[in-house]
């Protein structure tokens, strides 16, 4: 089975989402080890070591400077398709169920999110993702030419037990005016200091216990000592102490 994982990447090195989507990918290709993609406006990329996949193809483009999902997207189909990939896998991080999101739009297949296990079967894949906010375990079958999912973050361990760094190739992607539309223009910082909910191993959480957006202090001051992300229950974010991205549960991250 050929599979295509798709690597993010912060300053110069593979994020460990990935990693663990990349471990999956490799239980799912069998004996042929995984290609990667990694979207870049600078080749080459330093990539922090030895990787489970055989090669990296950069995908190098100067959209890739900012976040472009769409770019992203057709960018991972174009080498999708050269490589006869029959699945594609990424991580299961914000940007990647987006992006990933968008390859399923482009390709007009199903995308089955949060796995934590695949196999291969005669017409597809079979699939166990996290439900409703890790409270349940789905088994599902996948009917399609090309499997697309993602890793549900921090399931999975990481294996970088690789015998050799991977080949590295680059290539220029074919991108469409549709996909270099949408461009960044700022960015704002979080008060969590940049780690998600999603990525996070460690969250400090409040709830209407707090008393009002003030009451967070000591929240954030411990999560910053931690290295955490600050969450927060429904009723802080209708109360309008924090922000919806900061609400975990079922409604929430």
């Amino acid at each position: 089975m050929s599979v295509l994982v798709y690597l993010e990447h912060a300053d110069g090195a593979v994020d460990e989402p990935s990693l663990q989507a990349a471990t999956l990918a490799r239980s799912l290709a069998g004996d042929h080890a995984p290609q990667a993609l990694v979207a870049s406006d600078t080749v080459p990329l330093g990539l922090g070591g030895p990787l489970p996949v055989a090669t990296v193809h950069v995908a190098a483009h100067e959209a890739f400077g900012s976040y472009a999902p769409r770019a992203v997207a057709e960018a991972i189909v174009e080498l999708a398709e050269r490589q006869e990939a029959t699945a594609v896998v990424g991580p299961g991080t914000e940007r990647g169920n987006e992006v990933l999101a968008h390859v399923a739009a482009i390709l007009d297949l199903p995308l089955a999110a949060n796995c934590i296990a695949a196999s291969t079967t005669d017409d597809g894949a079979e699939v166990t993702r996290v439900r409703w906010g890790g409270s349940l375990l789905e088994r599902a079958r996948i009917h399609a030419p090309r499997t697309l999912l993602t890793v549900q973050p921090h399931a999975i361990p990481a294996d970088t037990d690789a015998p050799a760094p991977p080949t590295i190739e680059s290539f220029r992607p074919s991108l469409s005016a549709a996909a270099l539309a949408r461009r960044v223009v700022e960015r704002v910082g979080a008060a969590t200091g940049g780690i998600s909910l999603a990525d996070a191993k460690v969250v400090v959480s409040g709830g209407r216990g707090a008393g009002s957006a003030e009451g967070f202090a000591p929240v954030e001051e411990l999560a910053a000592l931690l290295g955490a992300a600050v969450g927060c229950s429904r009723a802080v974010t209708m109360a309008g102490w924090r922000p919806h991205t900061d609400q975990v549960g079922q409604t929430g991250t």
